[in-house]
């Protein structure tokens, strides 16, 4: 999973200049400048956002790896897998591979990590994705098991790992591409603590090492001798630039100082649309808002379903944000296999009608909520359009508050700590228990505090289900949840970057929006 959101973190000026010092001369041939936008976090076990993501694959590498092309898992430190009869055991053989400062990478630093991930001092977000699927590692987690020799991963040998889990997983190989499921070396968290990610003491087993980091300003990463592939590895270097300034960074951009544009600037959507450059596929991630179901009115279902049956997000989506965003009422994009669920479609006479049997006719009586977003990008227009839309519609009126990323992500799905609070979400493989896994009662990204037992069971169902009827069940889940409102999807997301495919090669359109730095090149 990933929060989808960037903040501005340099001004125009020092973007500028780093660009010119980034692009001179032979030795800068093969270098990819990129927009990363938010200041990222380098620890796998810690890392949660896109501008994160980004550079993890540049210094990490699991078991497996997102297909280029595809987004599919495809062997990475993994050379071979085999599953037991009964599917609860996964065994898998390790290529040799060495860390960057040469130590050897082993199944032991796969465990060391898993143990670290789950341990709950470490309070690490993404601890719930091995905890729905290893056994006794949802326990450990939550500290009711104490012995982490219970939980189901094991080092055979140095290049053997074993894996057993609750049930069935059809989905294991592929979340096992995740940086939940990466090998840490203990022995550089061990000597440096919460230290051993800055430079001169990080180590890694990705394609490139870490060069650089100049805090609110870059990231630079050099190319890994010690990578396993590395002689397939054709950038010499990445530099990521630590701007959310969409404006700023598509001036660099059109100057020849950027060379890959992630997002673009919504302001000239209609001038960057005529671009060949310009690079816009579906995306499997969704825009939606959040209620606090713990807070009344809120708690009322039939609230909930007033307040998002009066949103017109097609409107929204084509003459607000344009952009080919999708305008959306179910939670789960377009997969393969999966009937998009209908949800709750724009109805403002109904939605008048069960606020009014609610106890708020023409909203009189209805308390004063905050309507609080991220302070980036689209957000307040999105925010603006839905306050109209409550206000005309409705006739409640909403206040607005917006924060700051890091304060935002801390207030809202940490606190939880709001009334109505707009969202983001990126699925981590593809498969819909991406999108629903997040509301299980109890789970950390159950940022509405929304629990249901039927969806819960059918959720957990899916997890150990194959063939055909397993998307049924999913899907049951997901009209659960739309019928229930906890949440309001809004819109899927589109892909959307600027890089010149002409200049530069190995970089495809992926539903994930995943592009693994060792496959890109300059041609």
């Amino acid at each position: 999973m990933k929060r989808l959101t960037t903040v501005l973190l340099c001004s125009i000026l020092t973007a500028f200049l780093l660009f010119s010092c980034g692009k001179g001369g032979a030795a800068a041939a093969s270098e990819l400048v990129v927009s990363n936008g938010a200041e990222p976090t380098l620890d796998p076990s810690l890392i949660t956002d896109i501008a994160s993501t980004v550079a993890r694959f540049g210094l990490f590498e699991g078991l497996m790896q997102y297909s280029p092309t595809t987004n599919e898992p495809v062997p990475a430190l993994a050379l071979s897998y085999a599953v037991s009869a009964d599917g609860t055991t996964v065994t898998f053989k390790l290529r040799r591979a060495q860390w960057s400062d040469g130590h050897p990478v082993t199944a032991g630093d796969f465990v060391y990590a898993m143990q670290r991930i789950l341990d709950p001092k470490t309070a690490a977000p993404y601890a719930y994705l091995p905890s729905m699927v290893i056994k006794n590692a949802a326990a450990f987690n939550a500290g009711t098991l104490t012995d982490f020799h219970s939980v189901g991963i094991s080092a055979v040998d140095d290049r053997t790992l074993r894996f057993e889990l609750m049930a069935p997983t059809p989905y294991f190989i592929a979340i096992t591409c995740h940086s939940s499921f990466w090998p840490i070396p203990r022995w550089a968290v061990e000597q440096y603590g919460n230290d051993w990610t800055k430079p001169g003491k990080l180590v890694s087993n990705g394609p490139f090492t870490l060069a650089e980091w100049e805090p609110q300003d870059h990231i630079l990463l050099v190319r890994n001798p010690r990578y396993w592939n590395s002689s397939k590895v054709r950038l010499s270097r990445v530099r990521l630039l630590s701007s959310g300034d969409d404006a700023s960074n598509y001036k660099a951009y059109k100057s020849g100082a950027i060379d890959w544009m992630r997002g673009t600037d919504q302001e000239l959507m209609d001038e960057v649309q005529l671009r060949p450059d310009y690079q816009h596929a579906a995306q499997i991630a969704t825009s939606y808002y959040v209620f606090n179901v713990k807070r009344a009115p809120l708690d009322r279902p039939d609230v909930r379903r007033a307040l998002a049956m009066a949103i017109d997000k097609r409107t929204l989506a084509e003459k607000v944000l344009k952009g080919g965003l999708i305008a959306t009422n179910a939670m789960v994009p377009p997969m393969a296999g999966y009937e998009v669920r209908k949800g709750l479609a724009n109805d403002p006479d109904a939605a008048r009608k069960l606020l009014a049997s609610a106890g708020y006719p023409g909203g009189k009586g209805f308390p004063a909520l905050t309507l609080l977003y991220e302070d980036r990008g689209d957000e307040k227009a999105v925010a603006e359009y839905v306050q109209q839309q409550w206000k005309e519609g409705l006739g409640i009126s909403v206040r607005l508050a917006n924060q700051e990323t890091k304060a935002f992500l801390d207030r809202v799905t940490v606190r939880h700590d709001f009334d109505i609070s707009s969202l983001g979400w990126g699925g981590d493989y593809l498969d819909p228990s991406t999108m629903l896994d997040l509301f299980e009662s109890g789970t950390p990204n159950d940022v509405p505090q929304y629990s249901d037992a039927n969806f819960d069971a059918l959720v957990r169902r899916a997890r150990a289900a194959s063939g055909p009827g397993r998307m049924s069940v999913l899907e049951q889940a997901e009209d659960i949840l739309l019928d229930d409102a906890p949440i309001v999807p809004i819109y899927h997301f589109a892909n959307q970057n600027m890089i010149d495919l002409a200049k530069w090669g190995g970089w495809n359109p992926t539903p994930l929006d995943y592009h693994p730095w060792q496959y890109l090149y300059r041609k």
